[in-house]
């Protein structure tokens, strides 16, 4: 059950259909993230990537294994500057121009990376970080900026900030009303006036999902672009989704600080697939299947009705990630941890009930899961597993206890790259061949990865972290 012909079972005896060049949509691109335990080859991440004729990605860092399997590819290619680097950029000058150096200038050769944008810090002004970057993420983008410009670089990209639409709102749900928050309103007017005077686009994420999530009486079909639920007038506008609405709610928010014309790039825009009721993939299917025929279309918002570009999120599950959000934040891949897909994608936005194609060539650990007979350590391997599909309404919300105890045992041991030491558990657990997936719940083997023992060791070293920080006992990554 845990190889790839198995992990295609929930797609039912749907043909496979190889993608062809014709109708594809140019005005999207995926966000990769590695926050894995054992990340995909890069260069396989490139083949599936061109395989599928998505030709942009953005990334959430200038890692030199990924960076050098883009080169020669031709994809554009937004790098990621993580938030914990922005003071160094912003108390230095010279760190801007050696980060540009090392991670810009380096890869623009002949055969090189296509960078189009360099996108300083991740949403450095959500609320949830009490304002730990207000004071440098304007001045890191000031230097990464001048730093690209003093490099000839600034002709061929931009720099941004990629911010959550947190940093606005709206007083009755209404776009008219839209403004900046009014703790961050005046750095974010200094940010879009230096956006406007050197021409940068400004980047927001958008998550219909949040909406469900956050609101137990929010309109479901509000969230989809069917429009098949409430239509909301305003301004002589009328709004059947929430993603139209919340995008709006910018553009006036920049109306007001003067500015009618920026460019704006929707930076990560998707739906997850488990950990949550709503993160299904059926569902996950629905809202991407609307969004790709609303790219294809060439069809926006009713403010701004020109063509949007997007980067959808994301294309890998990634088993590392920070749950501080909420289970789902691990399952937002358009693909599992292994490169099958989840759901039917058509990427030229025609609606054809297709599958994406699957990665090749991944290696798979032994066939072997790590199972309970007795255990009552649940807990421990949760906290230093993987156990959001074991939530309500998730995949795996329905198993028996002792199915429970051997699906985390079985998560802690292939994070652990199936260690035997990993699958003892004072004795209580024992390493089988029979794999106990349920029905969609799956209890997977891990991958074989490129990445090496350090890159792991950092991966599983911030992942211990953000459990710190779960059960409060440091205050941030």
């Amino acid at each position: 059950m845990a190889g790839r012909a198995a992990m295609l079972v929930n797609l039912g005896t749907v043909v496979m259909t190889v993608l062809t060049l014709a109708s594809f949509v140019e005005g999207f691109g995926v966000n990769w993230g590695n926050i894995a335990s054992h990340p995909l080859n890069p260069d396989i991440v490139v083949r599936m990537l061109k395989e599928n004729k998505i030709n942009k990605v953005k990334l959430f860092d200038a890692d030199s294994w990924t960076m050098n399997a883009l080169a020669g590819s031709g994809m554009e290619v937004m790098v990621g500057i993580p938030n914990n680097l922005l003071e160094t950029l912003a108390d230095d000058y010279g760190n801007a121009k050696d980060w540009v150096k090392e991670n810009i200038t380096a890869y623009m050769r002949k055969d090189g990376v296509n960078i189009k944008y360099v996108a300083v810090g991740n949403e450095p002004f959500l609320s949830a970080y009490n304002g730990s970057y207000l004071k440098t993420t304007f001045p890191a983008l000031k230097n990464i900026h001048r730093a690209l410009k003093e490099a000839g670089h600034t002709d061929v990209m931009k720099a941004t900030i990629p911010q959550n639409a947190e940093v606005y709102q709206s007083a009755n749900d209404k776009p008219s009303e839209g403004d900046f928050r009014s703790d961050v309103k005046q750095i974010m007017l200094d940010i879009v006036k230096f956006f406007h005077d050197n021409d940068l686009p400004f980047t927001v994420n958008i998550y219909p999902f949040l909406s469900l999530y956050l609101n137990q009486h929010f309109p479901v079909e509000y969230a989809f672009f069917d429009g098949n639920g409430q239509t909301i007038p305003d301004n002589g506008k009328n709004y059947d989704n929430v993603f139209d609405a919340n995008y709006d709610t910018l553009v006036y928010a920049l109306n007001k600080a003067g500015i009618k014309d920026m460019k704006i790039i929707v930076g990560e825009v998707g739906w997850p697939t488990d950990g949550h009721k709503y993160a299904t993939p059926k569902l996950a299917e629905k809202f991407y299947a609307g969004l790709m025929k609303r790219l294809a279309k060439d069809v926006g918002t009713p403010l701004r009705p020109e063509k949007l570009e997007v980067y959808l999120f994301g294309l890998l599950d990634e088993d590392m990630k920070s749950i501080l959000p909420g289970p789902f934040e691990r399952h937002w891949g358009i693909f599992r941890y292994d490169g099958t897909p989840k759901f039917m994608l058509d990427f030229t936005g025609q609606g054809r009930k297709i599958v994406p194609v699957a990665e090749k060539g991944v290696q798979y650990l032994d066939k072997q899961c790590c199972n309970d007979e007795v255990g009552p350590d649940l807990d421990y391997a949760c906290y230093h597993g993987d156990c959001t599909a074991m939530l309500y309404g998730s995949t795996c919300s329905n198993l028996d206890k002792i199915q429970n105890i051997s699906y985390a045992f079985n998560m802690f041991f292939q994070i652990q790259g199936q260690d035997v030491r990993a699958c003892d558990f004072r004795g209580s657990a024992m390493i089988t061949k029979n794999n106990a997936s349920v029905g969609s719940c799956l209890f997977p083997i891990q991958i074989v990865s490129g990445s090496g023992d350090f890159r792991i060791s950092y991966v599983f070293g911030r992942f211990i972290v953000a459990g710190l920080i779960l059960l409060g006992l440091v205050t941030a990554i």
